[in-house]
């Protein structure tokens, strides 16, 4: 929990740091843009006054390198400009004027030849500004190249920092629920004595009790017996959270405990009024402990019996899907809304009346959830249309550890 905690820090940390570069960004990059073509058209115009004579640009000189074209009322064109343009394409020439000429508006770009034009109208001549987009767009593209590199170097030691830092923030929070975690283990093994002790005294006073008195001492058993079995509840999920990360250097036949579960729970459905179906694949070895995956199955055949409705069926389903052994728990019952399906592995939860009894703790669920995250596996619930159903996805022992497949 700790550790997905302070992934989940660093990931809020990256999301939000992100953001703001990426404002910060695209604010520069489209007010460089801007500045750009405002400058570029201050320069044409600049070309366009009759004082210039269109010599615009030398080797050496400031200024952007362009080219005008002045076009006469008799439809002579005259162009002018400098040695950085071949203007001795007559052919070339006149579609890059009849281009601009035919364009809409008097300032714009002609993408197909790479040009940016300003056109002025006059009284017997038209005269268009040309200017090469190669330098407008090499300089963005610098732009946006360096503010990448400065974004990507921005965002790897914010990463380093955060990761460096969540650690300590999570640090008090991982202290206080490793504090919690030694309580509830410590304060379940004390309880353990006493609640067998108040059970045997209880069972003995039964034999000999007066008949008003069996009432009461009923009373005290059945008591006892919820809180013993809360109690030895508590010490699995602590015992499973305490175990997550660490498997046993064993394998385990998921298909064999499977069918131990449905074996066990089919009379259990059968007292219920219910039919437990179950079709178990042969074979599905994954790393880890049969028992411990044995009592997350029954946790979820347990559920599954208490809270189908009446007369339906049960279904367990166990199969290989490609390198995943994947169980499936099905029931028919009400469903369970979609608002709580979130929480309904957290500790003492009830996602609903219709699906509680007096002998639920809501601690069967976390158990199972805890075991099956111990395996490096998940365990998810998908619920509607009067249909629930629980499924365990296991990575497949091949002899070696798979990594970087994802859970179906």
């Amino acid at each position: 929990m700790i550790r997905k905690l302070r992934w989940k820090v660093v990931g809020l940390n990256m999301g939000m740091v992100f953001c703001v570069l990426l404002a910060v960004f695209a604010a520069v990059y489209f007010s460089s843009r801007a500045v750009i073509s405002r400058n570029v058209r201050q320069q044409l115009q600049q070309a366009l006054q009759p004082s210039s004579g269109y010599e615009l640009y030398r080797p050496g000189q400031e200024g952007l390198p362009c080219f005008v074209a002045e076009v006469y009322a008799s439809g002579t064109v005259r162009v002018s400009g400098n040695s950085y343009y071949d203007l001795s394409d007559e052919t070339r020439m006149a579609e890059i004027v009849t281009a601009a000429l035919a364009a809409d508006e008097d300032a714009g770009t002609l993408d197909e030849f790479h040009l940016r034009y300003l056109r002025q109208r006059g009284y017997t001549t038209t005269a268009i500004a040309f200017t090469d987009t190669y330098l407008e767009y090499t300089s963005l593209h610098t732009l946006l190249k360096a503010c990448s590199l400065v974004g990507c170097g921005a965002l790897v030691v914010l990463f380093l920092c955060s990761y460096l830092l969540s650690g300590v923030v999570t640090k008090p929070v991982g202290a206080a629920w490793a504090q919690q975690e030694q309580f509830l283990s410590d304060a379940s093994h004390e309880l353990k004595t006493p609640l067998t002790v108040i059970l045997s005294s209880a069972e003995l006073l039964n034999q000999s009790a007066l008949p008003e008195q069996a009432v009461y001492i009923d009373n005290i058993r059945e008591e006892s017996r919820r809180m013993k079995l809360l109690v030895e509840d508590m010490l699995t999920l602590s015992r499973a959270q305490r175990s997550a990360g660490s498997l046993p250097e064993q394998t385990a036949d998921l298909s064999e405990a499977a069918m131990t579960a449905a074996l066990r729970f089919e009379p259990v459905a059968f007292e219920a009024g219910k039919r437990l179906e179950y079709d178990i694949a042969p074979e599905l070895p994954v790393r880890g402990d049969g028992g411990k995956l044995g009592q997350a199955l029954a946790a979820l055949l347990d559920n599954a019996v208490k809270y189908s409705a009446g007369g339906t069926d049960i279904r367990l389903t166990a199969e290989k899907q490609g390198r995943f052994a994947v169980v499936a728990v099905a029931d028919s019952g009400p469903d369970i809304p979609a608002d709580k399906l979130p929480h309904i592995f957290d500790r003492f939860y009830r996602a609903d009346e219709a699906r509680t009894d007096g002998d639920s703790f809501g601690l069967g669920l976390p158990i199972a959830k805890a075991i099956i995250d111990a395996h490096r596996g998940t365990l998810r619930c998908e619920s509607g249309g009067g249909v629930t159903r629980f499924i365990i996805s296991l990575p497949l022992w091949t002899g070696r550890q798979e990594r970087g497949a994802e859970h179906p």
